[in-house]
């Protein structure tokens, strides 16, 4: 017979699927289609394995980073993804994320709803070096994806550089080489006219 502890992880295991179904303003390179939220997500977990050893002033726990980037964007499933440049839809972000976080994570059994919504809120409010380099890498890929699809969503969505360079300037405070690269992407988006100043 099942144990109720099982049942509880498997209903939220089929309940998560749903954010494959989350599209946000990023385009998938080489294609014409919006990237999802668990695409994001897998692809923010290979940076942190590939990308972690550039935060030098301290260490930072490779797994913990991993669980974050891997479950920060769940809430969405109910809240929605809310795109970064739009200020009039962040005003209700927290409550929505807020609510999402109770509703979804407390679908799981107790120890494992804490730890989740333990590193979520972690993640949200950057309060440990894993936190920080998540966020950053939160940040970073979208960038990449914007630069390696001609800023085709920047340019959609009326983007400055200013914006981006407002959006990407704590990239630096947790690894000195990975905001040397955010600057580097950035002005070249602007000489390539992705960006406009």
């Amino acid at each position: 017979m099942t144990t109720e502890r099982l049942k509880r992880q498997i209903e939220f295991i089929i309940e998560v699927d749903k954010i494959k179904q989350i599209y946000r303003k990023n385009f998938v390179i080489g294609s014409e289609r919006h990237e999802t939220d668990a695409e994001h997500s897998w692809h923010l977990a290979i940076m942190a394995m590939l990308l972690a050893e550039h935060v030098t002033s301290q260490q930072v726990d490779v797994l913990k980073v991993l669980k974050m980037v891997l479950i920060h964007d769940i809430v969405e499933i109910d809240a929605g993804d809310t795109y970064c440049f739009d200020q009039q839809a962040g005003l209700d972000k927290d409550e929505r994320e807020t609510k999402a976080a109770d509703r979804l994570f407390g679908l799981l059994p107790d120890d494992q709803a804490q730890e989740f919504r333990s590193l979520w809120e972690e993640f949200e409010q950057r309060v440990s070096p894993e936190a920080c380099l998540a966020d950053a890498l939160d940040r970073l890929q979208p960038l990449l994806l914007h630069y390696h699809t001609q800023g085709k969503s920047w340019q959609l969505n009326n983007i400055t550089s200013n914006k981006v360079k407002e959006r990407n300037k704590r990239t630096a405070a947790i690894a000195t080489e990975l905001g040397r690269l955010v600057d580097e992407v950035i002005q070249d988006s602007i000489k390539k006219g992705y960006l406009t100043e």
